[in-house]
C-alpha cells in the first residue's frame, strides 16, 4: 500500500481525503490553520486527527527512507536479490527493515568473525547441513581445519569455532527474531526486585514483583524504569525456556538422528542465551517505555490542554500571595488587566510579626478593592491559608481566596521573559504576580513557562525530552490558536504559538507595537519584519484587535472570508452595526431556513466556513472558555483532621492520571478517587470520566493522617 492508502487505513478516513492534506502540510499550512480554515479540503478534520496523521505521515516516510538506505547499504555489498527486496518492501517497521538487514551489516569483531577468519566457516556448514551419517565422522573432518597458526589448536576449538558460527547465523534470521519478539511479548514475565530489601523507597512494591509482560500498564513500567535507573531495583525478562529454545530448536533441527544434532543443538541454546534473548530483551523493554511514554504523554497533553484551557477570572482584582517562611511571604496586587498595583512582603508565621502581617493584608485588600486571593500551594501554605481565612473575616467585605497550583513559577520568576517583564523586582515578588495572573487568565501566564515544569503530568522527566517537547509545544499551541490573543496585549511568549509566527516575529510585533502605538487592524501586521504574505494568511485568524477599525478583526472570521461574511450579513438585512450590538442571534436559523447549502454556494464558499462564520458573527469577540467550569473560591479554612469518612464535598480535579484522578477538595492534600470508583460503567481510562479543572462531587471513603492519604468515591447518590 502507498503512504496515504495506509494513513487512511489507520486514521479511517479516505484516500483522498488524506492526499489532500498531505498536500496542505506540505505547503507548509500549519496544523491550526488547516484545522480552522481548511475544512472544505480535510473534510473538517480536527486539530487532533491532523496532529495524528502529521506525525504518522513522518514516521511512515522516515521508514521509507530506512527501506531505501537498507537497499542501497545491501547493493553496495552485490548482495541485493528479488527476495531481499520482496522482504524489505513488506517489512511495517524499521525493527524488521533491521532484522533483515542484520546479516549484511558491518560487524564488529565477534566469536562468529573471528572463526570465519580462522577458515572455519566450511566446517560450520558441514555440521549445518546435519547429514544422516558423516563419513568419516565430524570430529575427523574437523581434524582438517586444526591449524595453530590460525589459533585453532585443537579439534575441539574448530568445532567450538564452527558453533559460533551457526549461533550467530541463527541469532541473524530475521524471521527467527520476529517469531521470538512475538513470543516474548505474550509469554514473557518481568520480574523485580531490590538491591538493598533494607532501603526504604517510593519502590517497596517492586522490591519482590513480577508481572507478564503483555498486562504491564504503562504506569508501572515507567515507575519500575525509574526504580532501576536509581538503583533501587534490579530488573530481568525471562520467557519459558520450552517456549523460545524448543521454537528454534523446532526452526533449525532437521534431524534428531544426525550426529551433527548435539552440535547444532548447542549452537542454537548459545545463539539464544548469548544473542538473540538480550537483545529481543532491549528491543521489548524499549518499545515497552516507548508505548508507556506515548501513553503517560497523552495523559500529559490531555491534562495540560484542559488545565490551559480553565476559563479565565475575568473583572477581577487579584492578590498574588507567594507564601513562605524566613523570606516571608510576597504579596502583588493585579488589576483586572493584570497591571501591577503593589507588592509587599509580611511575615504571618513569625510570631511577634503576625499583627503587623494581618493590617498589611487587609490595608491591601481594603485599598484596591481586591475580589480574589490566589494562595500559592507550596511552602507555608497551609498556615497562610489559615492566616487568610481569619484575615478575610476581619476585613467583612466579599473577597475569597483560592489555592492555585504554583508549579513552575519559580521557573517563570527566574527567567529571561520575567526578568524583561519585571526588572525591579525579586524572584519571589515575580512569582506572586505570576499566581495572581494565572487565576486571571491561565493560558496567557501558563505559556511563558516550559510545559514540562507546570505538573499535571506523570514520570514527565524520564520521557524522551524532544518527543515530551514535540506533543506538549503541539497542545499548546492548539490552545492559544482555539482562544485566540489580543494583540496589543499579548506578551511574545504567547504570541510566538500562534500559527506561523516563530519567536522572532513574536518578539518583532511587540517591538513594533510599542514604537508604533496600537494595531488598529488585521492588516497592519505585514508591516511587521519577519511577517510575510504566508505567516499573515497563516496567523491572521488567530490575532484579535478589540476596538480596531475592522469589527471581524474581532472574530475568528479569516480575512480572506471578510466579502462573504459582510455579503452574508447583508443577505440577511443585518449590518455592522447591529454586529456590533450583538443582534445577529437569529442568524444561523434564518440560513437553516433558506438553505445552507445555497446560501453557502451564493457567497463562493464551502458549508462548514459559512457555519464558521455564523458562529463567530452571533457572538464577537466570545471566549470559548467561559462555558467550562469556573474555579472554586474558599471563604473558610478545613483541615486534613476535619474530614469524617462519608463526608460530601466539592472539588477540583487537579491531576488525572492512569490510575484515577487528585480531587482538591481544600484541605492542603488531594484526595484519590480510583479508576474503580470514578462511575458505575466500566471505563478503560479516567480521562473518559473526568478532566483536569471539573468541579465535582465527592465522597470521603476513608482518611489516613498520618500518611495524608485521602480516599474519595464519585459512585454515590446524593
Amino acid at each position: 500500500m502507498t503512504i496515504f492508502e495506509i494513513l487512511a487505513q489507520e486514521l479511517n478516513l479516505t484516500a483522498d481525503q488524506v492526499e489532500k492534506t498531505v498536500a496542505l502540510i506540505d505547503e507548509g499550512n500549519t496544523i491550526p490553520f488547516i484545522a480552522r480554515y481548511r475544512k472544505e479540503v480535510t473534510g473538517s478534520l480536527d486539530d487532533a486527527i491532523l496532529r495524528t496523521l502529521d506525525e504518522r505521515l513522518n514516521a511512515l516516510r522516515n521508514l521509507e527512507k530506512r527501506r531505501e538506505e537498507v537497499k542501497n547499504l545491501i547493493d553496495a555489498q552485490g548482495k541485493l536479490t528479488e527476495e531481499l527486496i520482496r522482504a524489505i518492501d513488506n517489512a511495517k517497521t524499521v525493527t524488521e527493515i533491521d532484522d533483515i538487514y542484520r546479516p549484511f551489516r558491518p560487524k564488529r569483531k565477534t566469536r562468529a568473525s573471528v572463526a570465519r577468519e580462522r577458515g572455519l566457516e566450511e566446517l560450520a556448514m558441514l555440521i549445518y547441513c546435519q547429514d544422516e551419517v558423516y563419513e568419516p565422522s565430524i570430529e575427523v573432518q574437523a581434524e582438517a581445519f586444526v591449524d595453530p597458526e590460525k589459533e585453532v589448536p585443537t579439534v575441539q576449538d574448530a568445532l567450538q569455532g564452527a558453533m559460533d558460527i551457526i549461533a550467530e547465523d541463527v541469532s541473524d534470521n530475521a524471521e527467527y527474531r520476529k517469531k521470538l519478539r512475538h513470543l516474548t511479548f505474550e509469554y514473557g514475565v518481568l520480574s523485580t526486585k531490590a538491591t538493598n530489601p533494607e532501603a526504604d523507597s517510593v519502590y517497596t512494591m517492586y522490591y519482590e514483583y513480577a508481572e507478564a509482560v503483555k498486562k504491564l500498564p504503562g504506569h508501572r513500567i515507567l515507575a519500575i524504569n525509574r526504580g532501576e535507573k536509581e538503583e533501587f531495583l534490579k530488573v530481568s525478562l525471562s520467557v519459558p525456556e520450552d517456549v523460545a529454545v524448543n521454537f528454534l530448536f523446532n526452526c533449525v533441527i532437521t534431524s534428531t538422528t544426525s550426529p551433527a544434532m548435539k552440535y547444532v543443538s548447542a549452537a542454537v541454546a548459545d545463539s539464544y542465551d548469548r544473542l538473540i534473548a538480550p537483545s529481543i530483551e532491549r528491543e521489548i523493554r524499549n518499545d515497552l517505555f516507548d508505548n508507556a511514554c506515548e501513553g503517560a504523554i497523552k495523559v500529559f497533553s490531555d491534562n495540560l490542554s484542559h488545565l490551559l484551557m480553565q476559563p479565565p477570572l475575568k473583572g477581577k482584582v487579584v492578590l498574588g500571595f507567594d507564601p513562605g517562611y524566613a523570606h516571608g511571604c510576597k504579596l502583588a496586587v493585579v488589576d483586572r488587566t493584570g497591571k501591577v498595583l503593589d507588592t509587599a512582603v509580611i511575615y504571618p508565621t513569625i510570631k511577634t510579626r503576625v499583627e503587623q502581617a494581618a493590617a498589611v493584608l487587609k490595608r491591601l485588600v481594603r485599598n484596591y478593592q481586591v475580589d480574589v486571593i490566589a494562595i500559592g500551594n507550596g511552602t507555608a501554605s497551609r498556615e497562610s491559608e489559615v492566616f487568610v481565612a481569619d484575615c478575610l473575616k476581619q476585613v467583612g467585605n466579599d473577597c475569597k481566596y483560592i489555592i492555585v497550583s504554583e508549579a513552575g513559577a519559580s521557573i517563570y520568576s527566574a527567567s529571561k521573559l520575567a526578568t524583561e517583564e519585571f526588572p525591579d523586582f525579586d524572584v519571589m515578588q515575580r512569582s506572586a504576580v505570576s499566581i495572581a495572573r494565572r487565576l486571571q487568565d491561565p493560558l496567557a501566564e501558563l505559556v511563558k513557562i516550559d510545559p514540562k515544569g507546570i505538573g499535571v503530568g506523570q514520570y514527565q522527566h524520564d520521557m524522551k525530552p524532544a518527543r515530551l517537547d514535540e506533543a506538549l509545544g503541539g497542545v499548546v499551541e492548539s490552545c492559544v490558536n482555539a482562544v485566540g490573543v489580543d494583540v496589543n496585549t499579548a506578551s511574545y511568549s504567547l504570541l510566538a504559538y500562534i500559527a506561523g509566527i516563530n519567536i522572532t516575529a513574536a518578539k518583532n510585533i511587540v517591538k513594533y507595537r510599542e514604537e508604533n502605538g496600537e494595531f488598529t487592524t488585521r492588516a497592519q501586521i505585514t508591516k511587521v519584519p519577519r511577517i510575510g504574505a504566508k505567516a499573515y494568511e497563516q496567523c491572521a485568524g488567530f490575532l484579535r484587535i478589540p476596538g480596531g477599525k475592522e469589527i471581524l478583526d474581532n472574530t475568528g472570521v479569516h480575512p480572506e472570508s471578510y466579502d462573504a461574511a459582510k455579503a452574508l450579513l447583508k443577505m440577511f438585512d443585518y449590518t455592522e452595526d447591529d454586529l456590533k450590538a450583538g443582534k445577529l442571534s437569529f442568524l444561523k436559523s434564518k440560513v437553516i431556513k433558506a438553505g445552507v447549502q445555497q446560501t453557502a454556494e451564493k457567497l463562493g464558499i464551502g458549508e462548514p466556513t459559512l457555519m464558521d462564520i455564523i458562529s463567530e458573527l452571533e457572538k464577537p469577540g466570545r471566549d470559548i472558555r467561559d462555558g467550562f467550569d469556573a474555579p472554586v473560591l474558599r471563604e473558610d479554612v478545613m483541615s486534613l483532621e476535619d474530614l469524617q469518612e462519608d463526608m460530601i464535598l466539592t472539588g477540583t480535579v487537579r491531576n488525572v492520571t492512569d490510575f484515577g484522578a487528585f480531587v482538591d477538595i481544600g484541605v492542603h492534600q488531594d484526595g484519590l478517587v480510583h479508576i474503580s470508583q470514578l462511575c458505575d460503567r466500566f471505563i478503560k481510562h479516567p480521562s473518559e470520566a473526568v478532566s483536569l479543572g471539573d468541579v465535582v462531587k465527592v465522597k470521603v471513603l476513608s482518611v489516613d493522617v498520618k500518611k495524608k492519604r485521602i480516599s474519595l468515591t464519585m459512585k454515590f447518590k446524593e
